[in-house]
């Protein structure tokens, strides 16, 4: 028989789960499926924080199944494997983003898993995956700043990329765009970030974007931009910042996405700009990332936390408070 899990302290797995829109999590205790012949168990040592964290333990797209325990930037070690798994054995390192089963597109957390029951995330002590599945915040934060770039050929050496927002996403793409041999601008709100961008990230440029005349004189300057900008913006403004035939490609999520036709096709007259959405990669692109980031030693900028400070870092995440990314020991949160 099946123990469900339950309030009272049963379950097989330790974790942090929120309870309701506020978002405030606390210990929660929760059964994990048995290993299944496809499937991989892994004992979970480190989970980055995510503002997709944020967006779900508050219920800001109306969808959150509660309790719900966030993670989806899942570095591991392998503890079980299932009969049929060719892939992987007990004891290699593997990592999960977003989401863990290809085929059926089954979310890490707050997803239906094949079982029916609703998915658990990475703040937790262990979690079982299927074997489909392929370092922490590269497998959300760094693939989504890849796959777009990857796609619309920003690894051309010489060229000019425009990062608008450095947090998690954004430093990310600043990393990529330096290695790329790319000419790389930080678009931002805080002053405070122009000596980090220049002297630690190697941004070649800094600009406030609230800056008229800043922005005024890169007009028709960038071949590229993403957009990985926290909250409601105008896109307007970056938009005339591209050359005819340029590509922003928005990774950030506002409410809404409003844009003059002019910005898009009223270039000198030539067809014109491409606006540009994207999300995560695939798991073929993720391997590759994780290949490249380790062959060009990039790494992204964390500040590891304990589970017990969670509450405190997503308040910090909202705030734009941390550099870049926190990374949540796990290992030696639940001893």
């Amino acid at each position: 028989s099946v123990r469900m899990a339950s309030e009272s302290g049963d379950g097989n797995c330790n974790a942090w789960a929120a309870r309701d829109p506020s978002g405030v999590l606390s210990p929660y205790k929760f059964d994990r499926r048995a290993v299944q012949s496809g499937d991989v168990s892994l004992k979970i040592t480190h989970c980055g924080v995510c503002y997709a964290d944020v967006v779900w333990t508050q219920n800001m797209h109306n969808d959150s199944k509660y309790p719900l325990v966030p993670g989806h930037e899942i570095a591991g070690v392998v503890t079980e494997v299932g009969s049929d798994v060719k892939g992987f054995k007990v004891g290699d390192h593997i990592g999960i983003g977003t989401y863990n089963y290809c085929p059926k597109s089954v979310y890490t957390f707050n997803g239906i898993d094949k079982d029916g029951t609703v998915t658990k995330g990475g703040y937790s002590t262990h979690i079982v995956i299927h074997e489909r599945a392929k370092a922490a915040p590269l497998l959300c934060a760094g693939i989504t700043m890849y796959t777009p770039m990857m796609r619309h050929n920003m690894n051309q050496p010489g060229k000019s990329l425009g990062v608008i927002g450095l947090g998690g996403l954004g430093h990310m793409a600043v990393k990529f765009g330096k290695d790329f041999g790319l000419k790389v601008t930080v678009f931002s709100t805080s002053e405070s970030k122009r000596d980090e961008a220049i002297n630690i990230l190697g941004a070649d440029n800094f600009v406030i974007s609230s800056n008229t005349q800043q922005m005024e004189s890169l007009k028709y300057s960038l071949h590229f931009i993403v957009d990985a900008a926290l909250g409601d913006h105008p896109f307007d403004p970056y938009l005339s910042l591209l050359k005819v035939g340029g590509v922003m490609a928005v990774v950030c999520f506002p409410s809404e996405i409003k844009v003059h036709p002019a910005s898009l096709n009223l270039v000198s007259f030539l067809s014109a700009r491409t606006l540009s959405g994207s999300i995560v990669g695939g798991t073929k692109d993720i391997q590759e990332m994780v290949n490249f980031c380790a062959a060009n030693k990039i790494y992204p900028q964390i500040e590891i936390i304990k589970i017990d400070y969670i509450n405190e870092a997503l308040k910090r995440l909202v705030n734009r408070d941390v550099k870049y990314r926190f990374v949540i020991d796990i290992e030696n949160s639940f001893k």
